[in-house]
C-alpha cells in the first residue's frame, strides 16, 4: 500500500506513483460508488478525487496561516507525509507498515532530487515545473511518467537491498592494483582519445566512471572538472541501473565450486543476461495493470503505453552541480552516455555541452533577482535592496549583452526582452517607482524568462534538421569497445568481487564483531563487509533466516542512529538481544589527529533527512563544525558496529577504536 503523487495549488496531478495494492485500493473505494452500467472511472480521476481534499486544505492553510500540516495518520493507520516545495505540494503514503515517516520524507526528497537532476533550472519556475511534469501530448506524459516511476522503484529496490544507498555513500571495489590501472587507462587512452576526435561536436568529456553493478571501479576527472558531488553521483548510479537493470542472479558467476583439494576458489563463466526492463529483480509486474478495456482506452491509462528501451547512443541530459573559482553553480547541464559493456558492468561517461555558459549566465542572473525578491519582501526598499555582491546593478549591463547575443528571433528571446524592458523602466527611470515591494511580482516574471530561456537551451529537443549535438554512434562505440578489450581478462572477477568485495574473514583480529558501516563523509565513500541475501551468492553468514535477520538488525540501526543524530548525539551504543550495536560519528583534521567533539545540530522533526542523496547534511555539518577550526581541513567519519552481546562492552569499544584507525590508510583502502 505505497503511493507518491505531486499535484499543483489547483489540485491538478502532476505526476504519480502506485504500487498494486493501493491501485487496487482506489479501484474498489471508486468502482463500488459507480451505478449499474458504467465502467470504472479513469484511475488519474480517481487518484485525484482521493487527494483534493488534502491539496486544498494544505492550500488554504498556507494562505490563511503561513504553515500547513507535514503529517497526519489515518484511522486504518495509513502515514501520509506531505511537503510544499515551491508551487508542487509532495505527498507520500504509505498503508502497509513497511515504511516510516523518514522513509516517506525521504522519498519525497530523492524524488525531488532526481526531478532536478533531470529537469535543472526549470524546477526554479512553478509555472514552467508543471508544463514539463504534465505535457498536454498523452503519449509523451506516458513516457515521461514511465520513466519517474522506474527511477522511484529502482532506488526504492538499492535502498532495500543495497548497503551504499542505505547509507547514501559510494562503495569503491577494492583492488588497488586494478583500480589504479583503469584509471590510468581512462585517462591516458580513453578520455584523451576522446577529447581530441572531431567527431566529438564540440562536447567535452569531464568525468569517466566504470560501475560493476553500483560498486564504483575506477573513476577519472579530466583537469578543467570540478569535483563531481556525492549526491550527483548516487542519482547517476540510479539512472545508470534504471537503464541497465542487475540481475544478481543472472549478472554474477555461477556458485563456488566445493574447493576439496585446497586448491583457490574457482567460479564458472555465467550466461549472458538480458538488459531489457524483463530483467530486472524487481519483477516484471506493471506499475497499472487494467482489464477493462474501456479503462484502456482512457487517456491517462499510461501503463498501456509501450516505452521503448534506451538508446545507448542518445546521451542522457542531466543537470549537475559545478564549483568553480565563482562558486558553486547547482544544475549546469551535462550530457551522460551510459554504454553498457556486460552485463552488470557500465561504462559512464559525463560531458559538456558547447553552450554550457549560457546556463552559468542564467543562474547568476537568477541569483540576482532572487536576492532582490527576497529582501524587497522582507521589507527593505531602495538603496538597502541593492546592497552586497551581485546586484541588479551589478547584473544590468551583462544581461542587457546577454539578450542582445540571443538574438530577437526567438520567441523566448522576445518576451525577455520585453520584460526586462518593463523591468528597467520601473526600476531605474526617474519616472520609475525604484526598489520597493511593486517590483516583486517583475522579479518574479524575469525569473520565470530566464528559466524559460534556460529550458529553450537545453531541454527542448533538436528538430529533423539540426545537427545532433553529441559525441557520435562510432565515437562512443569505439569507446566501449576500448575498455571492454582492458577488461576482458577481468569480467568475471569483478562480478564476483562486486558481491564478495570485503569479507569478514579479512579481519580476524575482532572476535565477536559480525558486520560494521565506516563512512568518510568528506569524500561520501564507505566501507562495508558484503551483504547479500540471494539464492545464488551467500556470505559468512549463509543465506537462510538467520543473514535475513542480520540484514534486518542493520538496516533498523541505520534507521535508528539517524534518529539519534537528528536529536543533537553523536554516539550510540544499546542492546537489541543477542547483539551490541555501536554508532560514532567523529571530526578528524589532515594528519588524522580527532578533533574534539562538539555540539551537533538539532534539526526538527520534519526537516530534511539526514543522508547525502537528496540533501547533503554533511557537508553542511562540516561546515558548522569548520567555523570553530579556521584553517583547518576537517573530515567527517561515521562507525556503525555490530557484536555479538556476550562480548564485554569494554572490548566492543577497543575493538571499534582499533577498526575506526585500521580501516581508512592513505591509500583510501582498507587492509585486506
Amino acid at each position: 500500500m505505497k503511493c507518491l503523487l505531486i499535484a499543483s495549488e489547483s489540485a491538478e496531478v502532476l505526476f504519480h506513483w502506485t504500487d498494486p495494492e493501493f491501485q487496487q485500493n482506489i479501484q474498489e473505494q471508486y468502482g463500488a460508488s459507480q451505478e449499474e452500467g458504467q465502467g470504472l472511472p479513469a484511475f488519474e480521476d480517481s487518484i485525484s478525487t482521493l487527494f483534493a481534499p488534502i491539496i486544498i486544505s494544505c492550500s488554504t492553510m498556507v494562505d490563511r496561516l503561513g504553515d500547513s500540516y507535514t503529517s497526519f495518520t489515518t484511522e486504518n493507520n495509513h502515514i501520509y507525509i506531505l511537503h510544499q516545495f515551491d508551487e508542487c505540494l509532495y505527498i507520500a503514503v504509505n498503508g502497509d507498515g513497511e515504511e516510516g515517516e523518514d522513509d516517506l520524507r525521504r522519498k519525497i526528497y530523492v524524488m525531488k532530487k532526481m526531478i532536478e537532476v533531470l529537469f535543472g533550472m526549470v524546477t526554479l519556475s512553478g509555472k514552467l515545473l508543471r508544463k514539463e511534469l504534465r505535457p498536454q501530448d498523452t503519449e509523451q506524459r506516458a513516457r515521461l511518467w514511465k520513466h519517474l516511476q522506474s527511477l522511484l522503484e529502482t532506488y526504492s529496490h538499492l535502498r532495500e537491498n543495497d548497503q551504499s544507498f542505505l547509507v547514501e555513500a559510494v562503495e569503491r571495489l577494492i583492488h588497488p592494483t586494478l583500480c589504479e590501472q583503469c584509471i590510468e587507462f581512462l585517462e591516458r587512452r580513453l578520455v584523451q582519445q576522446l577529447n581530441s576526435s572531431v567527431e566529438r561536436a564540440g562536447e567535452e568529456v569531464l568525468h569517466a566512471f566504470i560501475l560493476v553493478h553500483t560498486k564504483l571501479l575506477a573513476f577519472y576527472s579530466s583537469r578543467n572538472a570540478s569535483t563531481l558531488a556525492t549526491s550527483d553521483l548516487l542519482a547517476l548510479i540510479i539512472m545508470a541501473q534504471n537503464m541497465y537493470p542487475s540481475n544478481v542472479d543472472l549478472d554474477d558467476p555461477g556458485p563456488e565450486v566445493e574447493n576439496t583439494n585446497n586448491c583457490p576458489e574457482s567460479f564458472y563463466t555465467p550466461e549472458p543476461s538480458p538488459t531489457d526492463r524483463d530483467s530486472n529483480v524487481r519483477g516484471s509486474t506493471p506499475v497499472f495493470e487494467f482489464m477493462d478495456p474501456d479503462i484502456q482506452m482512457a487517456e491517462d491509462s499510461l501503463q498501456t503505453l509501450e516505452v521503448p528501451p534506451p538508446d545507448p547512443s542518445t546521451p542522457r541530459r542531466v543537470f549537475l552541480e559545478v564549483s568553480s573559482k565563482d562558486g558553486i553553480y547547482p544544475m549546469m547541464p551535462h550530457s551522460m552516455y551510459c554504454l553498457p559493456l556486460w552485463p552488470g558492468i557500465t561504462l559512464v561517461l559525463l560531458t559538456k555541452i558547447p553552450t554550457n555558459a549560457v546556463a552559468t549566465s542564467v543562474y547568476k542572473f537568477l541569483e540576482a533577482f532572487a536576492k532582490l525578491e527576497r529582501r524587497l519582501s522582507e521589507g527593505q526598499e531602495g538603496s538597502a535592496a541593492t546592497r552586497g555582491q551581485l546586484t541588479i546593478h551589478d547584473i544590468r549591463g551583462k544581461l542587457d549583452k546577454f539578450i542582445k547575443a540571443l538574438g530577437p528571433s526567438e520567441l523566448q528571446s522576445a518576451q525577455l526582452q520585453n520584460v526586462w524592458t518593463e523591468f528597467k523602466n520601473r526600476a531605474f527611470a526617474r519616472g520609475g517607482s525604484g526598489f520597493n515591494r511593486d517590483l516583486i511580482p517583475w522579479c518574479k516574471n524575469m525569473k520565470t524568462q530566464l528559466c524559460g530561456i534556460y529550458r529553450q537551451c537545453f531541454l527542448i529537443e533538436a528538430g529533423p534538421a539540426d545537427i545532433p549535438q553529441r559525441l557520435s554512434p562510432g565515437l562512443q562505440e569505439r569507446a566501449q569497445t576500448m575498455v571492454q578489450e582492458k577488461l576482458m581478462d577481468w569480467k568475471d572477477f569483478l562480478l564476483v568481487k562486486s558481491k564478495r568485495n570485503i569479507t569478514m574473514v579479512s579481519y580476524p583480529d575482532f572476535p565477536g564483531l559480525i558486520h560494521f558501516i565506516c563512512v568518510d563523509r568528506s569524500t561520501g565513500q564507505m566501507i562495508a563487509p558484503s551483504l547479500n541475501i540471494t539464492e545464488r551468492t551467500t556470505s559468512e553468514l549463509g543465506k537462510g533466516p538467520l543473514a535475513q535477520f542480520i540484514k534486518s538488525k542493520v538496516w533498523s540501526l541505520v534507521r535508528t542512529t539517524r534518529c539519534f543524530l537528528q536529536k543533537g548525539y553523536s554516539t550510540v551504543t544499546l542492546r537489541d538481544g543477542d547483539f551490541y550495536f555501536c554508532y560514532f560519528l567523529w571530526f578528524e583534521n589532515e594528519t588524522g589527529y580527532k578533533l574534539e567533539a562538539g555540539d551537533i545540530p538539532i534539526l526538527p522533526d520534519d526537516s530534511a533527512p539526514i543522508g547525502m542523496l537528496a540533501w547533503d547534511y554533511y557537508r553542511k555539518l562540516l561546515r558548522y563544525y569548520s567555523k570553530n577550526h579556521q584553517g583547518e581541513v576537517v573530515k567527517c567519519y561515521e562507525l556503525l558496529t555490530v557484536h555479538l552481546g556476550v562480548i564485554p562492552t569494554e572490548i566492543i569499544l577497543q575493538h571499534c577504536r582499533q577498526l575506526a584507525s585500521k580501516l581508512w590508510e592513505p591509500s583510501r583502502n582498507p587492509l585486506l
